[in-house]
């Protein structure tokens, strides 16, 4: 029987293996190659890069030779893909190499990421996200409690969160309100106003981890293990929810982490739990 690995151990090697993508990706800046590819409504609007493929490959080759027992599920060139070996039933890694891919096309100073995570039996065990504009890295090891944000320097400050009341913070979009629900527009009443930046999912919701902003809206999409992963499990431990509209308010929503890309019909809110205290009665907000 396989013995279980030391928490601090894997700490390590993901967030190496995410500094070590991140220097491949600024490497590319400047050289790298791009290629259109299907985007998920089947239109040929999406692109991948040298950069996305060269960073992949770093992660596979040493995820592969650290972690012989574990599946990895990540996207490979244009294709979703379960790279699998001697398998644990229901325990693999997501890979993002290349997180806001067109953002890194357009050479934006924001928005472009890369991102790892583990996953057993359904729950984020590990996930690291990294900027690579300002080579930070967030994330945490199995086994523990606390969420770091790590400067290039290797300062390490702990994530926590800041009580603010809900009128006094922004919230964060993807699209423009009117691409939302009725739900989600009466709700953004309740914020100061909001804001809305795309690029990485990870870097975009790294800005409520900060306490940039009080609260985040994604529009129905179809969900990706890689992208889903980190965020929610990052989210999670730092004490954020995850909401739905329902017909009569939010109710609570539980993201599936399987190895399957799937559908997600409605809009969802992440929110710390500190945040909606003082109006989730009875499940309602």
């Amino acid at each position: 029987m396989q013995a279980e690995l030391n928490g601090h151990a894997v700490g390590i090697i993901l967030k190496e293996l995410v500094r070590r993508a991140m220097t491949v990706i600024r490497n590319e800046r400047q050289v790298f190659e791009a290629t259109a590819k299907q985007d998920r409504s089947g239109s040929m609007d999406d692109v991948f890069t040298s950069a996305d493929t060269k960073a992949q490959e770093v992660y596979i080759k040493s995820l592969r030779e650290c972690f012989p027992h574990y599946a990895i599920v990540a996207e490979e060139g244009n294709v979703a893909s379960f790279l699998a070996g001697p398998v644990r039933p229901g325990t693999f890694f997501t890979v993002d190499p290349l997180d806001g891919t067109k953002a890194f096309v357009r050479r934006q100073s924001h928005g472009v990421g890369t991102m790892v995570a583990l996953v057993k039996q359904g729950r984020v065990v590990s996930a690291y996200v990294g900027d690579i504009n300002t080579q930070e890295i967030y994330g945490y090891r199995p086994g523990s409690r606390l969420v770091h944000r790590i400067s290039e320097y290797e300062t390490s400050e702990q994530l926590a969160h800041a009580v603010k009341p809900i009128s006094e913070q922004y919230a964060l979009l993807r699209d423009p309100p009117h691409a939302y629900s009725h739900a989600s527009r009466a709700l953004l009443q309740r914020f100061k106003s909001y804001e809305v930046e795309g690029g990485s999912i990870g870097i975009w919701l790294a800005r409520l981890w900060k306490r940039e902003v009080g609260a985040a809206l994604l529009l129905p999409t179809v969900e990706t293990p890689w992208d889903m992963a980190p965020i929610v499990g990052i989210s999670k431990m730092l004490g954020y929810r995850f909401y739905r509209p329902a017909a009569e308010g939010w109710r609570d929503f539980e993201p599936v982490i399987g190895e399957q890309v799937s559908d997600r019909d409605h809009d969802v809110l992440v929110i710390h739990e500190r945040d909606v205290s003082g109006v989730l009665a009875s499940g309602k907000l």
